[in-house]
């Protein structure tokens, strides 16, 4: 007999009664050691962190959860038996378990077979169905992005903070680093201590206390300062918590405030995230203040935006709220962001909005206009301004009033929406919600928050590589599938994210992401670990290939940023073959000083490359990669074809060609190519024809062995 699956009601309303035993406390800490902590040596490895994303582990929210039920009454602190500690915890684990469950659509709720029929319906935008991704679909940035984000977001608030709360922005970041650090001292001593201990005296709940003055010597600040702060995040209030929507008071205010000088703080993470949400709520709170609370909200979007931006592309081509106009200098529209490379843009809209309680609840209506207000509305914005972009019968203005000149002959333009508020579900929403269009150039949006481009631009620090991943990750839109974004970036760091025809969905597992996590924890942190994962950023570093990616990125010009981005999605093989090839002939040409050529066809992605290395002058070699690069590109059938000219000491571009055309018969061409040796493809073995020999001599009326079709006297020997 199949057991029937109870409600969610009946399910929380036990777990409720749970919490508030006598003791749970300890239960909770034990969860929290259990499912908040990595062991590890004197270097973390991505298999310790791996080991915390177990599915039998309980996320935050779940824990959250847990510590919001507990705290609805009177915290009784004692140590039970361990038999009952026991009982605590592996009914905690049964309960939330089926709490999951309760929560899940049934196959009734997805497919109603009286919607089959209509091509509009789509389950998976209800409100009922979205719950479950938007409480289970885990952290949208890491806890160290909270803290360090925080300053940026108010400092401009400061002299606020210091007349109505008593601390700085900044001594609130310090005290909670300290707590941070004060834990895990206390955890890592509680393990030493813990074997010496009687089972039925052994509990992890010591290691989250601590007082004010034990930060206060930590944080080298006062310690009435230090009190400040941590009161700020302390709620005493008595409060509704009776269903897993309801707002509970413990996410926005996680200190816990014990009798006598003690405070409790189950997960850091929860104070990183509160110290950038919470005070908020008190800027808004001061009437008098809430305008220019608002404003500050505002800008630190759009400020942060474009100095994650500066990183990657360079000041020269950020440019922070750009006004268009119209001939008549009437405003037509406004972009927060605008990035410029060669002939690539992107146009980013911010936005500063929350996902509501009822919206959180399953309200349809309610979760529509939360994200009307939050993305939709960006994206609107952000497609109109795209559009004006490339109407040069509008003009450019920076915040400055001074008129933008750049040039606009665009390719490829890519709307982003930017959230500075965490947004649970964030990229499940926008799948399920956005109304977007694309046009040849303007390209499908990219909805994400400010954390997510935080780690983009720390991983990804070059305008090729930025831009690439952007391409492939818009242009793949709903056929890839992850709770986070996050988790595809990982992937791309080291497979190269690319996606077979053939395949309709790619989905991703969380466990994907552990190498970029363990990069961040180094990079931000200070851990002993792999800073970049094992991938794309380093498996070619050092390579003539790598030197080629680097060059296209100094020289910005669009007749060779195409080629970077199409050298960027061929396979490891291509690769290999491209920097065999361009050594060989720089080894060429410095051993018989002649001029020497590469010729190389991509054949699942339709264009060509020739990369000739000579000592010639611009003019002249132009002219020769020009002619050269026509006829292989006729003689392949191809709609897109490359050209390099490239020094015999390093691979320094010197000019480069785009034949981006579509290919046309032509009796005069099959003339000119009948005689043009085979190129080289990937998929065999490096042998060029097109280069020749040491040993086989070249006579003067012989057609150039470079391919142009041309004696040898009138091409590479002139």
């Amino acid at each position: 007999m199949v057991k029937q699956r109870r409600k969610e009601s009946e399910v929380f309303s036990d777990l409720a009664k749970l919490c508030a035993s006598p003791g749970y406390v300890h239960a909770i800490a034990y969860l929290c050691f259990r499912d908040n902590t990595v062991e590890h040596g004197d270097t973390v490895t991505a298999n310790d962190i791996l080991e915390k994303l177990s599915s039998d582990k309980l996320i935050r929210t779940e824990i959250s959860t847990l510590i919001g039920l507990a705290c609805k009454g009177n915290l009784n602190t004692e140590l039970p038996p361990l038999d009952v500690l026991n009982y605590l915890i592996s009914t905690t684990d049964i309960l939330l378990k089926e709490l999951h469950q309760s929560m899940m659509p049934t196959m009734e709720d997805i497919f109603n077979p009286d919607m089959l029929g209509d091509k509009d319906f789509n389950p998976f935008n209800k409100g009922a169905l979205l719950r479950e991704p938007i409480f289970y679909g885990g952290e949208s940035a890491y806890h160290f992005q909270h803290r360090d984000l925080s300053y940026l977001k108010y400092h401009n608030d400061n002299d606020w903070f210091l007349v109505k709360k008593g601390f700085s922005i900044q001594h609130a970041i310090d005290v909670v680093t300290s707590i941070q650090l004060l834990q895990n001292v206390k955890l890592n001593f509680e393990m030493l201590q813990l074997m010496d201990k009687h089972p039925d005296e052994r509990s992890f709940l010591s290691a989250f206390k601590f007082t004010a003055e034990e930060v206060s010597k930590v944080a080298n600040i006062e310690i009435s300062t230090v009190r400040n702060v941590l009161e700020s995040f302390v709620s005493t209030d008595l409060y509704e918590f009776n269903s897993l929507d309801d707002f509970n008071p413990k996410n926005a205010y996680p200190i816990i405030k014990l009798p006598g000088e003690e405070y409790l703080l189950f997960q850091i993470y929860s104070l990183m995230q509160a110290l950038y949400e919470t005070p908020f709520f008190w800027l808004h709170d001061d009437k008098e203040y809430r305008q220019t609370a608002m404003q500050h909200r505002g800008e630190f979007a759009e400020a942060f935006s474009a100095e994650r931006l500066k990183l990657v592309f360079g000041a020269n081509r950020v440019f922070l709220n750009v006004n268009i106009y119209t001939s008549k200098k009437t405003l037509a529209g406004e972009i927060d962001v605008l990035v410029v490379f060669a002939n690539r843009a992107i146009v980013l809209q911010a936005k500063s909005k929350k996902l509501t309680i009822a919206a959180r609840k399953g309200n349809d209506n309610v979760l529509q206009d939360d994200f009307k207000k939050a993305v939709q509305n960006a994206y609107d914005q952000a497609f109109l301004c795209s559009d004006l972009l490339i109407d040069k019968n509008h003009k450019l203005y920076d915040n400055q009033g001074n008129e933008l000149d750049i040039k606009r002959e665009f390719k490829e333009i890519y709307p982003f929406c930017i959230i500075s508020e965490h947004y649970p579900a964030l990229s499940f929403q926008a799948r399920q919600f956005l109304k977007f269009n694309t046009t040849e150039i303007i390209k499908s949006p990219f909805v994400m928050d400010v954390f997510l481009l935080d780690v983009m631009t720390e991983m990804l620090q070059s305008p090729l590589h930025l831009l690439s991943y952007i391409n492939r990750r818009t242009s793949y839109g709903d056929k890839i599938f992850s709770t986070h974004e996050l988790t595809i970036l990982s992937h791309h760091l080291k497979n190269n994210l690319w996606m077979d025809d053939q395949y309709s969905m790619m989905h991703l597992e969380d466990d994907l992401s552990v190498e970029l996590d363990l990069a961040m924890l180094t990079r931000r942190e200070g851990i002993q670990g792999i800073s970049t994962p094992e991938g794309i950023l380093t498996k070619y570093e050092g390579t003539p290939f790598d030197q080629l990616i680097k060059e296209i990125n100094n020289l910005e010009d669009p007749s060779v940023v195409d080629l970077g981005f199409m050298l960027l999605s061929i396979s490891s093989e291509a690769i290999e073959m491209l920097n065999d090839g361009i050594s060989r002939i720089i080894k060429l040409c410095k051993e018989d000083g002649q001029n020497h050529s590469f010729t190389q066809t991509f054949i699942d992605s339709d264009f060509g490359l020739i990369i000739h290395c000579n000592n010639d002058h611009p003019s002249v070699a132009i002219s020769r990669l020009d002619s050269h690069c026509r006829l292989r590109k006729y003689a392949q059938k191809t709609n897109s074809w490359y050209g390099l000219c490239i020094g015999p000491n390093t691979p320094k571009i010197k000019l480069g060609i785009n034949l981006c055309y579509k290919w046309v018969h032509s009796a005069e061409m099959d003339e000119l190519v009948k005689d043009l040796p085979t190129s080289q493809n990937f998929n065999g073995k490096f042998n060029s024809p097109t280069m020749p020999s040491k040993k086989k001599k070249t006579g003067r009326n012989d057609k150039c062995p470079c391919g142009s079709g041309k004696k040898y006297k009138r091409c590479c020997s002139a």
